[in-house]
């Protein structure tokens, strides 16, 4: 499954490299691209892994998720 997350606060490229290592440390997901200038991350992910747990990693980095939503594989 893929999910597209809007993140708030981003801004430089060591903030793109902080959203990435938090997203991929999240259990389950297996891939995390994160767009700067879109302010955008695409998550790919085996099974169920919840909004909040993407959230929480988010927030742990410092930023903000400010929406998701599914995406196509």
């Amino acid at each position: 499954m893929k999910k597209v997350l809007d993140i708030h606060g981003m801004t430089c490229y060591h903030c793109k490299m902080h959203v990435t290592k938090a997203l991929l440390d999240v259990p389950g997901v297996t891939s995390a691209s994160v767009h700067l200038e879109q302010r955008k991350a695409d998550v790919e992910f085996d099974g169920d892994v919840p909004d909040d747990a993407l959230k929480q990693a988010v927030a742990d980095a410092g930023y903000t998720v400010t929406g998701i939503t599914k995406g196509k594989r």
